[in-house]
């Protein structure tokens, strides 16, 4: 049966078998592709083997997924001191292709991909789409951007293995975006939730009914956003809004995907990535369905594998609903984005989740982090639906702060705005300008 289910999820087209593989036949996967991951990067790149050997760790060791815990975790600092390419378990004539992040907190995490890496990456792309109700024949506006960053090229193959039609706007030009909804008639979109906003305000400039257009889903991620959002961006546009998850360090978008019918957080694809749930500040492992940093461990990357990768992100892990892999939460927030006020912790989705409930503010906003004298201060942007009087913007704002002093217990300045800019693609939900101390 593994040997079935490794040719199924291997790629050479989407299939849905491995999705509703027992949790027996897709445990025997794992173990399989764990032992043969762990004895490649042992091998073949010094960084695991060193940090293998000083734990006194190898890769005999494993013989069930229990045995992972055992092994090094791995972080974004370990990819940046191996600059550029020392994480690479492949030589470089076998490498097809190489993304990069940004860079802009530090040297930029470099990352290869093998053929075969590619034709798996367009695979579960094409079956994230799938579960996020696009189709073949469908035409799909891809409005990530396209460059290093794995965004728009990720999709872009996805799209086209599923046999969709890719429309490769990329990020920005918002006008262009709009034309493009309105001439070419897309089914489907892929951007960041934020900015599929800031489409939806350039159509109603422009006299466009956002609910009348073409669009019948879309799939968003890059960033966290809430199920308030998703509320907005549904009820305007009259379209499904799932989310997708990844990232570059562990292959880009399509780690994991929101079934349609369901909408009950993200199905990981655990035929290619195992995770786990450790507690942010002692590493220990949690059970399922406890709150902690997701860690992702990839079974069949050749060019980069990553062990015990930690993401930073803040989940949990559920039991498989639509698909029988099991499911990730909503991403609530980056373990470094935690807002530290006052000895209050918080996240700025913690701001989205009570800014939604209010029907004349808009999920846009930005957590801006100041220092006055001795004191930290903060201060919750955001912005107002169009044509809202100055008066019902006072009105808002006053509610706001008293909410957040009610449910999250800090004292904020609160500004509620006519507009607000976060940028286009991912949104800057968090502006940091106190001292480096």
């Amino acid at each position: 049966m593994t040997a079935l289910l490794t040719n199924r999820a291997a790629g050479g087209g989407p299939s849905l078998g491995i999705e509703y593989a027992s949790r027996d036949e897709i445990t025997a996967l794992q173990i399989e592709r764990t032992k043969n991951t762990l004895r490649h990067v042992y091998y073949n790149v010094p960084h695991y083997r060193n940090a293998f050997d000083d734990l006194g760790v190898h890769p005999d060791d494993f013989h069930e997924m229990a045995d992972l815990a055992k092994f090094p975790m791995t972080e974004k600092e370990d990819l940046r001191r191996n600059y550029p390419f020392g994480m690479f378990a492949v030589p470089q004539e076998q490498v097809a292709r190489v993304h990069a992040s940004s860079g802009t907190t530090g040297l930029p995490t470099v990352v290869g991909y093998t053929h075969r890496d590619i034709e798996t990456w367009s695979e579960l792309v094409a079956r994230s789409l799938r579960a996020g109700g696009m189709h073949p024949g469908d035409k799909i506006q891809v409005a990530f951007g396209y460059g290093l960053f794995t965004g728009g090229l990720g999709v872009h193959y996805g799209v086209e293995k599923l046999g969709a039609t890719a429309i490769p706007t990329s990020g920005g030009m918002t006008e262009r975006q709009v034309q493009i909804i309105r001439d070419f008639k897309p089914d489907g979109i892929m951007c960041t939730p934020s900015y599929m906003l800031n489409i939806v305000d350039r159509m109603v400039s422009e006299g466009m009914d956002p609910g009348e257009t073409s669009l019948r889903a879309g799939i968003f991620g890059a960033e966290p956003w809430t199920d308030g959002m998703r509320d907005e961006l549904e009820n305007t546009m009259g379209i499904t809004a799932t989310d997708i998850y990844g990232l570059s360090e562990v292959m880009g978008p399509g780690v994991a995907q929101e079934c349609v019918e369901t909408r009950d957080g993200l199905t990981i694809w655990e035929d290619h990535f195992y995770p786990e749930i450790v507690d942010p500040a002692t590493g220990a492992l949690l059970p399922d369905g406890e709150v902690g940093e997701l860690v992702i461990t990839s079974l069949t990357k050749e060019a980069f594998p990553v062990i015990r990768y930690r993401t930073h992100d803040l989940t949990r892990l559920l039991p498989g609903t639509a698909r029988s892999m099991r499911r990730i939460d909503k991403i609530l927030a980056r373990n470094d984005d935690m807002i530290i006020l006052r000895g209050v912790n918080c996240f700025p989705s913690q701001f989205e989740e009570i800014i939604t409930e209010h029907d004349d503010l808009r999920a846009r906003y930005q957590c801006v982090l100041d220092r006055k004298g001795r004191m930290d201060t903060l201060t919750v942007k955001v912005e107002a639906v169009e044509g809202l009087a100055a008066a019902h913007r006072e009105d808002a704002a006053a509610w706001l702060k008293q909410q957040i002093k009610n449910r999250i217990g800090i004292s904020t300045v609160v500004e509620v705005l006519e507009t607000l800019d976060t940028g286009d693609g991912k949104a800057t939900r968090l502006v940091d300008n106190r001292p480096k101390d």
